[in-house]
């Protein structure tokens, strides 16, 4: 086969793969991934104060493909109401610019990846996947059956730490426990911020959520609520996995961009909940991952 012929088979799997990739919207990893990270560190200094970097790479892999399977299942069911909603029907799946068919390729491929991954890590970790792909994937059928598909959104989120920890340690504990109720409730209180916006569209297309059963104000004191939780959470977190007071310096830090999220965001003006959804949410992501990544270093966590 001539060089032109492989050329031009090649650039239209390449695209398809860069159209999967922004269909999931890869780069959103950075809200999940770091506190895996910070559980799977934690969990490595308490047991032997070094960095495992095998299980550190395969931990990431698993996170990264487990949440590519759950975002593309969630485009796939849910193509038919993005295309009913203007601020979502741009989507890949929606102008077809991406197939489904493509789109189901991508997603058994990152559900083997996945799987594959957890195998690497352990027993324990394979026979426990399954429960994930189900809680990540269920929070796709959520808005059909409950008014609160962030609740399964935020039990969704909580499996990543804990998994995280388990993959390193063989088992739970509160301090993973505490670690996981923080992410699930940080994650499910800023969906709740940001399915506001799409309340009067939800409401007219029969997709349920906080919002259109109570109302944005009520969604609103509701989030504030939830991150009551998260903060109290990575409190119990930091007490109990014994860390120091870069820690809490970054918690401290995090409950200010938190309250700075919800003085953005009032209900009658939405149009800043993109500026609290992606740069505070990733402000809080990767900056108390470092807080946390200095205090164990600071506490004895060496390569």
């Amino acid at each position: 086969m001539a060089d032109s012929q492989i050329v031009s088979i090649a650039a239209p799997e390449r695209s398809r793969v860069r159209k999967f990739l922004r269909l999931v919207m890869i780069e959103h990893s950075v809200f999940a991934l770091p506190f895996a990270y910070i559980a799977a560190l934690t969990a490595m200094w308490a047991q032997t104060r070094s960095v495992h970097w095998l299980q550190l790479l395969l931990i990431t892999v698993a996170m990264v493909s487990a949440r590519t399977v759950a975002m593309s299942a969630n485009r796939i069911l849910d193509r038919e109401f993005d295309a009913l909603n203007p601020r979502t029907a741009r989507r890949e799946l929606v102008t077809g610019e991406l197939s489904v068919r493509s789109a189901w390729v991508g997603t058994l491929v990152s559900l083997v990846v996945f799987l594959a991954s957890a195998l690497a890590l352990s027993p324990l970790c394979l026979a426990l996947a399954p429960i994930a792909v189900f809680l990540l994937v269920l929070y796709s059928y959520g808005k059909r059956f409950t008014d609160y598909p962030q609740a399964l959104l935020a039990l969704a989120q909580f499996v990543a730490p804990v998994g995280a920890w388990i993959a390193v340690t063989g088992s739970a504990s509160w301090a993973a426990t505490a670690l996981g109720v923080a992410v699930g409730t940080w994650i499910g209180g800023f969906d709740l911020i940001y399915a506001c916006q799409d309340t009067e569209v939800d409401r007219r297309i029969g997709v349920r959520s906080v919002p259109v059963r109570f109302g944005v104000p009520a969604a609103l004191r509701a989030s504030s609520a939830v991150h009551v939780v998260t903060a109290v959470a990575f409190a119990w977190f930091g007490a109990a996995a014994g860390l120091g007071w870069l820690w809490w310096t970054g918690v401290a830090l995090t409950v200010l961009v938190l309250a700075y999220e919800h003085l953005i965001v009032r209900a009658d003006d939405l149009s800043r909940v993109n500026r609290a959804f992606f740069t505070a949410n990733g402000v809080i992501g990767i900056g108390l991952f470092g807080f946390a990544l200095a205090d164990l270093v600071v506490h004895g966590l060496g390569a």
